[in-house]
């Protein structure tokens, strides 16, 4: 929790606005030496006059006496779970007014509001109506415009630069997409390396090793989930989606993923599965389903991130991530969208009289229901 600061609030949007403490004072009816002495901290106003001053410099009370609830990153962890499992248990507009509810209340506590966005944009689409989808994107657009103005961190600042250009790639505006995006694609700076060579100079070995393996897992899993976008962008193009698929598969065979990061390999198949549909090649396209479904049930909940024989100093880190290692979406909303992605696409219309098709549907509305 901050301390409560209206000299610096009152002081800061006065100058915001533009005006002299004479002006104030005028407005709100006290003196000019009143004013004086609240911006100094010597005294602070009657309780009768916060709300006016709240109200003229568009703010609540709460930001005005500089009452800012925060959340620690283990409490926003646990709200944003709860939360996530009220999507998949209760009807949206209940879960959505919960997430808004505390939206309110930690109005100014940016890296909770970062994740309610996050939360949003994976459950959104659970909305019944378009209008209520839009709704929800519009709400997670709003909230990262604040967390860009008002955050003074730079990296939640970027992350949620980028959760808004998703959520408006999702509401169709690729034109606000290019103009947030564009021109933020950079080399990878190398400072893993520096920050490795620092641990080991000081005889640091184990954190040396350590912050090399994140970075690999970091860039082994960003190589892999673009790889699965890749795919479907490429899908009309035989001869390079075999190519890609060709070359991603045995990355992903050499390093387990299928055990380390059952997510990403999942993306992967249904890519290919997708592509292998769009170019009428069926038995390719179930080879690439079951393979879809196995990965998809071999995900036990409480779904936990881990590290394996090669990857065995992550751990640590993947437990200090903000949202820890589980999930961004509770269990029955990922175990149905492991259906609808199935049963949904259009590109598997050609597949659904193919007995191996229904088997696939069959077990994976099984896994559903033991859930």
């Amino acid at each position: 929790m901050k301390e409560i600061n209206i000299a610096k609030v009152v002081t800061v949007k006065r100058k915001e606005k533009g005006i002299t403490q004479d002006a104030l004072a005028e407005y709100i009816g006290v003196t000019k030496a009143s004013v004086s002495k609240w911006e100094t901290g010597q005294s602070y106003p009657d309780i009768t006059i916060l709300p006016k001053l709240a109200t003229y410099f568009n703010i609540t009370i709460d930001e005005l006496i500089g009452y800012l609830p925060q959340m620690d990153k283990e409490e926003i962890k646990k709200t944003y779970q709860g939360l996530a499992d009220d999507f998949g248990r209760s009807p949206f507009d209940e879960a959505y007014k919960k997430v808004t509810q505390v939206i309110d209340k930690y109005y100014s506590c940016f890296p909770l509001l970062l994740q309610m966005t996050l939360l949003l944009l994976n459950h959104h689409m659970l909305a019944e109506s378009q209008e209520k989808k839009n709704e929800v994107l519009e709400e997670i657009i709003t909230l990262c415009r604040r967390i860009k103005t008002e955050s003074e961190d730079v990296w939640l600042s970027k992350q949620a630069n980028s959760i808004e250009a998703m959520a408006q790639m999702v509401h169709g505006n690729s034109l606000e997409v290019l103009e947030l995006l564009e021109g933020t694609i950079r080399p990878m700076s190398g400072d893993e390396v520096t920050l490795a060579g620092a641990y080991q100079s000081r005889g640091e070995m184990d954190k040396a090793k350590a912050v090399l393996q994140i970075s690999m897992y970091q860039h082994v899993l960003s190589f892999m989930s673009t790889a699965g976008s890749y795919l479907m962008l490429v899908a009309n193009e035989p001869l390079i989606f075999s190519l890609v698929m060709d070359r991603i598969l045995p990355v992903g065979e050499a390093l387990e993923l299928n055990e380390l990061n059952a997510n990403v390999m999942a993306q992967i198949y249904y890519g290919g599965a997708h592509g292998y549909a769009i170019q009428g090649r069926t038995e390719e396209s179930l080879d690439m389903l079951r393979r879809y479904s196995k990965v998809c049930k071999t995900l036990r909940y409480p779904y936990k991130l881990k590290g394996d024989e090669f990857f065995d100093r992550i751990d640590e880190w993947l437990k200090e991530l903000d949202l820890g290692n589980g999930p961004p979406r509770g269990e029955k909303v990922v175990k149905e969208g492991m259906l609808q992605a199935v049963t949904m696409n259009p590109a598997f219309t050609i597949l659904h009289e193919e007995t191996g098709y229904k088997n696939i549907v069959s077990e994976l509305t099984d896994f559903i229901g033991g859930h």
